[in-house]
C-alpha cells in the first residue's frame, strides 16, 4: 500500500510579481483540481516597517525575492521508489505568465528538509513577533531627531531598545553631551 508524503519545491518566477502569481497558480489548480497533487503554494514574507516623515509605514517584503515555494505530494511505495510531481502539473505550473521554471527544470528537485524549516520558521516568527525595522538601527549610528522637544538635533546613537522599539541618543544641548531616550518613529538616520 503506498502512503503519501508531500514535499517543497521552488519555484523560479519574476520578482516583485510572486503574489500575483501564486493567485494565479490558487486559480489554475482550483480550475484543474489539482490540490490533491499540490495542497499548498508559499510565498515567504515578512513584516517590516519604515518611517517616513515620522510615520511608521508597514509593508510586506519578500523573504525570497523571485521564488515561490510549492508544496506536492509525493507517492511512497513499499520498495521505497518515490514518484515526483505529475507531469500534467509541473506544465501547468511552468506555462503560467510570469514563471520561469522549477528548480530542477523539467524534473524538479525538492529542497532539503532543514531549507524549508528555516524559511517557514521565519515567516512563522514574522507573524507572530509582529513587524521588524527595514532599516535597523545600529549604535554609533548619526541619527536626526524629527519628533519631540529636540526636534531638528544630530545625536548618536548609544543604546538599541528593540523590544520597546526605542533609542538612548547623545546630542549636544547647550554645547553639553545628553543623553535622550527617543522612540524608533521620532529619529530618521542620517542621509
Amino acid at each position: 500500500m503506498a502512503t503519501k508524503e508531500t514535499k517543497w519545491y521552488c519555484l523560479r518566477v519574476v520578482s516583485n510579481k510572486e503574489r500575483k502569481i501564486k493567485e494565479r497558480l490558487d486559480l489554475e489548480l482550483d480550475r484543474n483540481e489539482w490540490r490533491n497533487s499540490v495542497p499548498n503554494i508559499v510565498v515567504p514574507t515578512e513584516k517590516v516597517y519604515k518611517i517616513r516623515n515620522g510615520k511608521k509605514v508597514i509593508q510586506e517584503r519578500t523573504l525570497t525575492p523571485g521564488y515561490i515555494l510549492v508544496e506536492a505530494f509525493i507517492k511512497s511505495t513499499p520498495t521505497g521508489l518515490k514518484s515526483t510531481l505529475d507531469a500534467n502539473v509541473i506544465q501547468a505550473i511552468t506555462s503560467i505568465k510570469d514563471v520561469i521554471h522549477f528548480l530542477g527544470d523539467k524534473s524538479p528537485i525538492p529542497m532539503r528538509d532543514h531549507e524549508v524549516k528555516r524559511i517557514l520558521t521565519k515567516v512563522d516568527e514574522s507573524t507572530e513577533t509582529g513587524e521588524s525595522l527595514a532599516d535597523p538601527f545600529f549604535v554609533d549610528e548619526e541619527v536626526k531627531v524629527v519628533d519631540g522637544p529636540f526636534k531638528e538635533f544630530v545625536g548618536t546613537i548609544k543604546e538599541i531598545n528593540e523590544d520597546k522599539k526605542k533609542l538612548i541618543i547623545t546630542t549636544k544641548v547647550f554645547g553639553r553631551e545628553t543623553e535622550v531616550e527617543l522612540n524608533f518613529v521620532q529619529v530618521e538616520k542620517q542621509s
